[in-house]
């Protein structure tokens, strides 16, 4: 392996993520000004992006914890919304499993929907690569997405509440989720999984702390691994 190829690895992963940083920017920025009108200090808002580096999980669990719902709940909540994480992580595994301990553990930390977006699509197009390029490739991914969200968190918490109504931040996260998720609704499992999501989520609205959300993401997971499954069956058959 030469360092030519292992540094064209990480530029082809860095062109990858840059687009997500028009999402990504708004995104974090709008985290670190609902997190300081939360209650949460600039250090404390910060943390939250370093150590749960999740944006979905964080918004939620930040409004319930604004809305004074029980602390099991909240961490029962923000981890079944991070549950696609496993999901991710077994995806990869086939890519990266192979890779030392050190580096599978910088992965794991950095996992998030963009570069999982980035990787898993890279991946299956370039099956020749060796896990030391797959390695690279994804830290060129993580590159422009995870310290713009540290820093913009940070911008967002100093600007707190003097944010300009009119920039409307919210429109990021319909958005960045959108741009994730619709180049991965290709086959059966990602479509049924992603209409029991969407319909659970909606039908459970009524349900009090949020837990419809729980319950329509365990749903569609099981949705997605049996869909998976039966077309395993169908193949071999």
């Amino acid at each position: 392996m030469t360092q030519t190829t292992t540094k064209s690895a990480y530029m082809t992963g860095l062109r990858d993520g840059l687009p997500f940083l028009l999402v990504i920017a708004p995104f974090s920025l709008l985290f670190g000004v609902v997190a300081t009108e939360a209650g949460l200090n600039i250090l404390q808002s910060l943390m939250f992006s370093v150590v749960v580096i999740a944006g979905a999980s964080q918004f939620t669990a930040l409004q319930l914890m604004v809305d004074q719902t029980p602390t099991f709940i909240v961490l029962a909540t923000a981890l079944a919304v991070n549950l696609r994480m496993a999901m991710y992580s077994a995806s990869l595994t086939p890519w990266l499993g192979a890779a030392p301990v050190w580096q599978r553990a910088l992965i794991s930390y950095f996992l998030v929907d963009a570069t999982y977006a980035c990787a898993i699509t890279r991946f299956e197009k370039e099956p020749q690569w060796t896990v030391n390029q797959r390695f690279f490739y994804f830290l060129g991914a993580v590159t422009p997405v995870c310290p713009v969200w540290y820093v913009l968190t940070v911008v967002g918490a100093l600007i707190g509440t003097a944010m300009p109504t009119w920039l409307a931040l919210d429109f990021a996260v319909p958005i960045c989720f959108l741009a994730m998720i619709a180049p991965m609704l290709r086959t059966i499992p990602h479509l049924a999984a992603a209409l029991v999501s969407v319909t659970l989520s909606l039908v459970l609205a009524f349900v009090p702390f949020s837990l419809g959300l729980l319950i329509a993401a365990l749903a569609a997971m099981m949705t997605g691994a049996q869909a998976e499954l039966w077309m395993k069956q169908r193949a071999t058959a």
